[in-house]
């Protein structure tokens, strides 16, 4: 029987929390860092995610976030762009729904980004989208079927 070694297993691990609840200072972006949008996850540590530049990016979850920040589609984080890919980019931070309403007053992010929708394609201008669910059919067309 192998003795344990360790301070404990997956459940120790599970219960540590890394004090979510404390405020932390916004991060802006640098040279080289992009804002960008969640669309979908893909697995495997990887999510495609729409930049702000307009460029759709393979982008990579680092070690450090990866099963302990979740990120889901439709939400905003900074990633670092590679110099030899360009279809490609590191997640380094994701941002809390409050810190993104920060960045859009400080108008870093465009105005057309939709924040906290669950659904990315917030990019996209679609004015009056909602009339179409709505199909009025008139008393003769009834009778003709």
């Amino acid at each position: 029987m192998p003795k344990n070694k360790g301070k404990g297993g997956k459940n120790r691990k599970r219960g540590k929390n890394e004090a979510e609840d404390e405020k932390r200072e916004l991060v802006f972006k640098e040279d080289g860092q992009e804002y960008a949008q969640v669309l979908r996850m893909l697995g495997n540590g990887r999510c495609e995610a729409l930049c702000i530049d307009g460029t759709k990016r393979l982008c990579h979850i680092r070690g450090k976030m990866h099963k302990k920040v979740w990120i889901a589609s439709g939400d905003i984080i900074l990633v670092g762009l590679r110099d030899y890919q360009d279809d490609k980019a590191d997640v380094i931070l994701k941002y809390q729904p409050d810190e993104a309403r920060l960045l859009k007053a400080y108008s870093e992010l465009p105005e057309n980004v939709r924040l906290n929708e669950g659904i990315a394609g917030g990019m996209d201008d679609e004015e009056g989208g909602g009339d179409d669910d709505y199909v009025e059919f008139e008393d003769e067309d009834i009778d003709k079927i």
